[in-house]
């Protein structure tokens, strides 16, 4: 099975700390994606607005704008994009596919290369969305502290 070149599936990672960009640029690149990185949630944003990302994958905590707010701000642009969350606070915050907005989310662990490569892979072989992107709940109280 020949793909065509304008196929190569390509990959937006946003995340303020380098060490963290770097590590997942890695392994993705040696899968065969394209990745591009940006280091804040407004560098992210201006990517993907003129850049084509088959997977948005960023952090939760970021100065600024973070993964919720660019998850929000993407879905405007796109509400079909395919993205990840990643936090090492998922289950303190309460965070969820259905208060994120995001298509799945990973909590920052050693388990994390492993589910990250398996939702990248999930995503990009995902034909259409699987279900509009609604209303998004109510934040939770610690998300909300953990805005400001």
């Amino acid at each position: 099975m020949k793909i065509s070149a304008d196929l190569n599936p390509t990959v937006l990672l946003v995340d303020d700390n380098r060490d963290g960009l770097l590590v997942r640029r890695s392994l993705l690149e040696e899968l065969g994606y394209q990745v591009q990185i940006a280091r804040s949630g407004e560098e992210g944003l201006k990517l993907f607005v003129t850049s084509n990302f088959h997977v948005v994958v960023t952090d939760y905590r970021m100065p600024r704008m973070n993964g919720v707010e660019l998850i929000e701000q993407i879905r405007k642009v796109n509400p079909n994009a395919r993205i990840i969350l990643l936090s090492g606070f998922v289950e303190p915050l309460g965070l969820t596919e259905e208060n994120t907005g995001a298509d799945a989310v990973i909590s920052k662990s050693s388990n994390e290369p492993a589910n990250l490569v398996r939702w990248v892979k999930r995503l990009m072989n995902r034909p259409t969305p699987r279900k509009p992107v609604a209303a998004q709940k109510k934040l939770s109280p610690a998300m909300r502290s953990s805005l400001r």
